[in-house]
């Protein structure tokens, strides 16, 4: 599979570490409520979808940068691939 990297053009899957469905918010009050269900929900309960999803994937064999990819996954086709909003560049996570 072949990344669209805005900086470095398009590059091979290998390079990039992938993070997680973009969709998730975490919680504004740090999950802390009086159970802590809202972090539990936050990190362990997950969907997977069939069909198109935004994910995080990090490029640590290149630009070092963060990147929000539309993939779908059923095909693993890339429809959009943009700089990670919410994340530094240049290597700061």
């Amino acid at each position: 599979m072949r990344i669209p990297c805005p900086f470095c053009g398009s590059r091979d899957s290998r390079e990039f570490v992938y993070r997680g469905d973009a969709a998730p918010a975490r919680p504004t009050d740090g999950g802390l409520g009086a159970d802590g269900e809202p972090m539990f929900d936050y990190v362990y309960l997950r969907d997977n979808p069939i069909g198109e999803l935004e994910e995080f994937w990090y490029h640590a064999q290149g630009c070092r940068n963060w990147l929000r990819v539309v993939r779908d996954t059923r095909s693993h086709m890339i429809s959009a691939a943009v700089l990670g909003a919410g994340h530094a560049t240049g290597g700061q996570a």
